[in-house]
C-alpha cells in the first residue's frame, strides 16, 4: 500500500495534509491557548473594586455632609445674632463656624459613600443595563421604578445602619427606622424620580454613579441633617 501510495503520489499528499493539519492544530492550540490565557487572566483578576466611582461617591457624600453641617451651624449663628445687637457675624464668628466642624461625622458619611454607595450603586446600574439594555420608554420606566422600589429602601436601610454602628447605637436602629425611614423614603421619591429619569435616559453607564452622586450632594444634605437629629 505504501508503494501504491507512492506511485500515485498519495504519500506526498498525505504528508502535506498531515503537515497542514498539524500546523492547523498548532494554530488552534495557540488560539485556544491565548483564549485560555485571557480567560484565566479574567478569572484570576476576579472582582475589581470600582475605585473611580467609589472615590467620586465618597467625595460627594463628604461635600453633602459639609454643606449640611455649615448650614446647620449658620442657622444657629443667625438665630443667635437676632437676639444680639450685631447685624452680621464678625470674623471670629465665621472662624468658629468652620472650626467646629465635626470631622468624625464627615468621615462617617464619606466612608459610606466610598465603601458602600459607590461600589453598590455601580454594580446595580450594571445589572439594570444588562437586564434592560434597550433605551426604550418602557425600559426607562422599569429602571426608574426598580431604582425606587429596590435601591431607594436599600440605601436608606444601609446608611441608617452605618450611622448607628459608628455611633455605637445599633440597638436603637429599630426605633430610627420607625421614626425616620418612611418619611425619608417618601421625600426621596419626590427628589430621585426625576433625577433617575435623566440618569437612565441621557447619562451613559460609566457616568451614572457620578451623576447620581452629584444629585446626592443635595440628598446627602437632607440625609445628614436627618441622621444628626
Amino acid at each position: 500500500m505504501d508503494a501504491l501510495g507512492g506511485f500515485w503520489g498519495l504519500n506526498g499528499f498525505n504528508h502535506r495534509r498531515k503537515k497542514n493539519n498539524s500546523s492547523g492544530d498548532r494554530r488552534n492550540q495557540r488560539k485556544s491557548g491565548s483564549s485560555d490565557s485571557v480567560d484565566v487572566s479574567r478569572d484570576a483578576a476576579g472582582y475589581q473594586f470600582p475605585l473611580k466611582q467609589a472615590v467620586t461617591a465618597g467625595a460627594l457624600t463628604f461635600t453633602g455632609d459639609t454643606i449640611a453641617q455649615l448650614s446647620g451651624r449658620w442657622k444657629k449663628r443667625a438665630a443667635a445674632l437676632k437676639q444680639s445687637s450685631s447685624d452680621k457675624p464678625d470674623q471670629e464668628e465665621l472662624w468658629n463656624l468652620f472650626s467646629e466642624h465635626d470631622w468624625v461625622r464627615a468621615l462617617r458619611m464619606s466612608t459610606y459613600g466610598f465603601l458602600l454607595y459607590g461600589p453598590g450603586s455601580y454594580a446595580w446600574y450594571q445589572y439594570l443595563d444588562r437586564s434592560l439594555p434597550k433605551p426604550t420608554a418602557t425600559n426607562i420606566v422599569l429602571k426608574v421604578l426598580l431604582n425606587q422600589v429596590i435601591l431607594g429602601p436599600s440605601v436608606i436601610a444601609v446608611i441608617f445602619a452605618w450611622n448607628n454602628l459608628w455611633l455605637g447605637k445599633i440597638s436603637e436602629l429599630g426605633n430610627k427606622y420607625q421614626k425616620d425611614a418612611l418619611p425619608t423614603l417618601l421625600y426621596g421619591f419626590r427628589f430621585w424620580v426625576p433625577v433617575s429619569i435623566l440618569n437612565f435616559w441621557v447619562v451613559p453607564l460609566q457616568a451614572r454613579v457620578a451623576f447620581m452622586s452629584m444629585g446626592s450632594v443635595f440628598w446627602n444634605f437632607y440625609l445628614s441633617s436627618t441622621l444628626s437629629n
